[in-house]
């Protein structure tokens, strides 16, 4: 009996433990204030699933080039239908675009600006980064210089590319994006979901795989992308593929059967943009961001 005891004393004290742990890490996971309640750590297919999971249809593809990338590009796009561009009403179906590239297009660096609402009411999106702000630019060249010179970076002319020329897109001072979605035309006002989210990116080296071979192991990827409902859960989370070479390209999208999507983080690299792309750091830049339409959160 004192056996049994000694045993559910110990038991309790490490699920206690577990608890404190599993505290601290939802408490330390967000330093930014967002309009509903955020999720803790994300759900896997295979690890925690719940009941009500539902699977998207998943669209990635990785290569050196635009044309390893554009198959998967164009069936997301078709998956999610016409484009809309940037009329400032809700459409009942079809899909919005962000390419960074302004209208007419430009070579620009922007200064970063928190929260980020150029695109809030004509394509109803809003990015907010814990960082300085958020900033478009090609890599190199322009007017100010591009990013290498936003960073004081020269090595970045040669690591990144963008997809539709001549802008990329980043924050400044960390490497989480957070895009919060609304109806277009409401300027902010109407919270939103949508059926699917997909995002390119420039130079996404891990995996590489040199990581574990365990069967939870991710082999070292940085840059992850997690889709949240209205309540705060993650409804689906994956690693971006990593590209074979500098200034390759990579694609993730997902896609589900009705717009359940209120919120999409996305985590760019395993550094904020700053330091070499090196052997220690996977420096990460994004460029078009592709969404479905918009519609008033339930």
């Amino acid at each position: 009996m004192s056996k049994l005891k000694s045993f559910f004393a110990v038991a309790c004290c490490s699920l206690a433990i577990a608890f404190m742990i599993l505290a601290g890490k939802v408490e330390g996971h967000e330093s930014i204030n967002l309009p509903y309640p955020l999720s803790s750590a994300p759900i896997g297919v295979n690890d925690n699933t719940p009941a009500d999971f539902v699977a998207p249809i998943v669209f990635q593809a990785a290569g050196p080039n635009i044309a390893s990338i554009q198959g998967a590009v164009t069936e997301f796009r078709n998956a999610l239908g016409d484009l809309n561009g940037i009329t400032a009403d809700e459409f009942p179906g079809g899909r919005r675009e962000i390419n960074w590239d302004g209208a007419p297009p430009t070579d620009v660096t922007t200064p970063p600006v928190n929260p980020l609402n150029t695109f809030l009411n004509n394509r109803g999106a809003q990015f907010i980064t814990p960082g300085t702000g958020f900033s478009q630019g090609p890599a190199s060249g322009g007017p100010q210089g591009g990013f290498a010179t936003l960073f004081d970076n020269p090595t970045y002319a040669t690591e990144f590319r963008a997809f539709s020329n001549a802008r990329l897109f980043t924050p400044v001072g960390s490497n989480i994006t957070d895009t919060l979605f609304f109806v277009a035309g409401s300027n902010g006002s109407v919270e939103a979901t949508v059926n699917g989210f997909g995002a390119i990116f420039s130079d996404v080296d891990q995996p590489d795989g040199d990581g574990p071979g365990t069967k939870r192991g991710n082999r070292g990827s940085s840059t992850l992308i997690q889709f949240f409902g209205v309540d705060g859960r993650v409804l689906f989370s994956g690693f971006v593929p990593a590209s074979p070479r500098n200034a390759g390209f990579s694609f993730l999208a997902v896609k589900f059967n009705d717009a359940r999507i209120a919120r999409v983080r996305i985590t760019a690299g395993d550094v904020a943009p700053g330091p070499n792309d090196d052997a220690i750091n996977d420096v990460v830049m994004m460029d078009d961001f592709i969404y479905g339409e918009p519609h008033p959160a339930p």
